[in-house]
């Protein structure tokens, strides 16, 4: 039997049957959701004075939260892709460990650390410096998540791209901080980008951790997932508007991500 001209060479026709149920498993959850949204009321009931702090207030949060992922993620993704030395994959592993903990865990982690009687807050005390119940706790929590989302992806560009480049540029006579900024960087941007905007779009959704390190206090540490959490209690019908805003948020975040990836070099 011939193939189909647009069938993918080598791919069983049964594989279609698994991988359609697993887009129905995705998929259907979300249309159930729309089919519960009040669509007559649905700007006002995202554009309540509480909806819009916790809306301003997660994207603050996420962007300043991106932007310590990537402060701290591209050297670490460097060490991990390029750097040789023993307990590599230890640190590795440590470094992903976010990756598979709840993020109620991460919380206390952090609550330990940096709370009033933590390890670094009973100091950071002495100094009138309080984290916990703030917003910058709320930035910590999604900066914990979110790094490793950061850090492989760029250590995947990196391994892809290698160091063929960078040899030749290092043979030329530059130094290795003029490799990395001239040439390293450079060529693994998309895959920085691309790991930048998943770290944001964690970070808009994180839950857990902000809770237990931070909080919920409106307009200093509740963000949009805290918000809807606290709308479905008392306003259902608020909280699915909320949920739809956040999803069509971040499919949008994912969506960019996928388009900076296939446009990036190959």
């Amino acid at each position: 039997m011939s193939n189909s001209p647009h069938s993918v060479p080598g791919l069983p026709a049964w594989i279609y049957l698994p991988a359609a149920v697993g887009a129905l498993f995705v998929l259907v959850p979300l249309i159930a959701l729309l089919g519960r949204v009040d669509w007559p009321n649905f700007i006002p009931l995202i554009s309540s004075e509480s909806s819009r702090a916790a809306l301003i207030l997660s994207v603050q949060t996420a962007a300043t939260s991106t932007l310590v992922c990537v402060a701290l993620g591209v050297p670490m993704a460097l060490v991990l892709a390029r750097a040789r030395f023993p307990g590599l994959r230890v640190l590795r592993a440590l470094v992903l460990l976010p990756l598979v903990l709840p993020p109620v865990v991460g919380g206390i982690a952090l609550l330990y650390t940096f709370g009033r009687q933590g390890l670094l807050g009973h100091h950071l005390e002495l100094w009138g410096i309080r984290i916990a119940f703030s917003t910058t706790a709320v930035v910590l929590a999604q900066s914990f998540v979110s790094l490793p989302f950061l850090v492989v992806s760029l250590e995947g560009a990196l391994r892809t791209a290698g160091t063929g480049y960078d040899r030749i540029a290092a043979t030329l006579g530059a130094r290795p901080s003029t490799v990395l900024r001239t040439v390293t960087l450079p060529l693994v941007l998309p895959g920085l980008i691309s790991g930048a905007v998943l770290a944001f779009a964690r970070s808009l959704g994180e839950f857990g951790a902000t809770l237990t390190f931070a909080g919920s206090l409106q307009g200093v540490t509740r963000t949009l997932p805290l918000e809807i959490y606290l709308q479905r209690e008392t306003d259902a019908d608020s909280a699915v508007a909320l949920s739809l805003l956040l999803i069509v948020v971040a499919a949008g975040i994912v969506i960019a991500s996928a388009g900076r990836r296939l446009a990036g070099p190959l």
